[in-house]
């Protein structure tokens, strides 16, 4: 709870009830459920229907909710910031590690935003801040091969190396595909050093 929040019971019954909507939300949707009712999360949460929109405007309330705190779950597993002065081959090998197990705990959560992406707003715009994140980690990351290029060849390497390190090729492997988790990840880091080792 907020530090600057009052301590009394109503205050802290009100925030454990928003709490116990937003993880019933998350949980659901982890378990393959994308696109839960209102009353399915009441019932999970322990609440009533009426409890929930007491203290949600609507669904898209609740989901700007959960936004914020995948955010705040995602972002212990992108640190330590990989840094651009070990060698070439250890960054992919790092940098590949990291962004696999970020895409494969994100993958439920993202799927269920991408079908209220065109509906939403604000959770448009939290998914956009989110890829222009993962952008700027691979230019930080990656920031000696890019600068070794000009013009354009550096924006189609940075396209390039965005596409290879993105959730949308991550699930393209994981479902469509059919790979592993360790599989997947050993093709994004293959195509990683295809794009950057040869440009050495």
């Amino acid at each position: 709870m907020p530090a600057n929040l009052p301590i009394d019971g109503r205050v802290a019954r009100s925030h454990r009830t928003r709490e116990a909507v937003v993880d019933a939300l998350l949980d659901l949707i982890n378990e393959g459920d994308l696109q839960p009712t209102a009353a399915r999360i009441a019932e999970r949460a322990g609440v009533s229907l009426r409890l929930v929109f007491h203290h949600f405007n609507d669904l898209e309330t609740i989901y700007a909710a959960v936004a914020k705190r995948q955010f705040e779950r995602v972002a212990p597993l992108m640190k330590p910031a990989i840094s651009a002065s070990m060698p070439l081959a250890s960054r992919i090998s790092e940098f590949v590690a990291q962004r696999a197990r970020t895409l494969e705990f994100i993958t439920p959560v993202r799927r269920a935003a991408l079908l209220r992406e065109p509906f939403t707003a604000s959770l448009a715009k939290r998914l956009a801040g989110a890829r222009g994140l993962a952008r700027r980690q691979i230019q930080n990351a990656f920031e000696a091969e890019l600068a070794a290029c000009e013009g354009a060849e550096r924006r189609e390497l940075l396209h390039a190396l965005d596409l290879a390190l993105s959730w949308d090729a991550w699930d393209m492997m994981r479902r469509q595909q059919g790979l592993g988790e360790s599989e997947a990840r050993r093709v994004m880091e293959r195509v990683t050093r295809a794009l950057l080792i040869k440009r050495n």
